[in-house]
């Protein structure tokens, strides 16, 4: 056992759920092994369903830092929480920024801080953010709209060479050569704009059919994209350098990846400092979505669970 999660809580996830699902809430939860009188961030506040769940767990002392750097979100998340206002704080900061944020707001120790790594449905759903290849949209994908370089950018500007290598670094895409060359091609006669051009420059790239994948084919040249705009897998490693300094003895780090990319940098990095003595893990393996949780929502089907401890 991680920790306790009780009926009161099961009963605000549901209600929560209505709007916006929120990845393994009961793991999590039980996971950070929450104080009421505690400190805790969320990192990664989306629409604040993780964050509505720790905030009812928290007395009027307990605080909650909630940390968004897409503000859209974190408006969004602020009617969510609406009932839980005299706890939380709201940031308009990336995540690998917390201790700066941290410093500002002069707290030095934390009970527990979370990071979900997913896109919110929020998110995925607006094509105007162009995140989602089956919903025709500007290629975006700038979790920050005040970022300057968005999809767009990158597609129309870099070398066959430089995206060949986004595609396979951070998509794992087998045909990263033959999709980069593809989109060089396509481009010299027109600028690729949208989502549903690019999946198409993709399709026709690849040696087979949609119908022979369990995923769509572009998925993987997608999420490559999404991670170069924005810098995601450097973020997360000084996210996690930060995360641990500002953990209090006891206090607890957990973290949702949805690719292996991702869940690779966490394993590792909390394995090492497992070995020098800074944490404990407090599961060996990854949790990972129940059946019924993956059966309501598909989209949970590929996270990974890990926590730690300060030691």
């Amino acid at each position: 056992m991680i920790g306790q999660f009780n009926d009161r809580v099961v009963e605000r996830m549901e209600d929560i759920s209505n709007q916006h699902i929120s990845v393994m809430p009961r793991e999590v939860i039980a996971g950070l092994n929450i104080k009421k009188d505690g400190i805790y961030a969320d990192g990664t506040l989306g629409l604040g369903g993780h964050s509505k769940l720790i905030a009812s767990q928290l007395d009027e002392k307990g605080r909650l830092i909630c940390v968004d750097k897409d503000l859209n979100s974190l408006e969004r998340a602020k009617e969510n929480l609406k009932d839980h206002l005299n706890k939380c704080v709201f940031i308009n900061e990336d995540f690998r920024n917390m201790d700066k944020v941290f410093e500002k707001l002069k707290i030095h120790e934390l009970d527990g801080i979370l990071l979900d790594l997913g896109i919110s449905s929020f998110q995925l759903n607006n094509p105007e953010r162009g995140f989602s290849l089956r919903m025709q949209g500007p290629l975006d994908m700038r979790m920050d709209q005040s970022n300057q370089i968005s999809a767009y950018d990158l597609i129309n500007s870099l070398s066959e060479k430089e995206l060949s290598q986004i595609f396979k670094d951070y998509g794992e895409e087998r045909w990263h050569q033959r999709i980069a060359k593809g989109v060089v091609q396509n481009r010299s006669r027109k600028p690729i704009e949208t989502t549903d051009e690019l999946t198409e420059i993709i399709l026709q790239s690849l040696p087979y059919k949609k119908a022979k994948d369990r995923i769509h084919p572009a998925t993987r040249t997608f999420q490559a994209l999404r991670i170069a705009v924005n810098r995601e897998l450097e973020a997360l490693e000084v996210a996690l350098d930060n995360g641990i300094k500002a953990l209090k003895m006891g206090g607890r780090f957990v973290i949702i990846s949805f690719h292996s990319l991702e869940d690779r940098i966490v394993k590792h990095r909390f394995k090492k400092l497992a070995k020098v003595g800074t944490v404990k893990l407090i599961v060996k393996k990854p949790l990972r979505p129940s059946e019924d949780e993956i059966r309501n929502n598909p989209r949970s089907r590929s996270a990974r669970l890990r926590i730690v401890e300060r030691v």
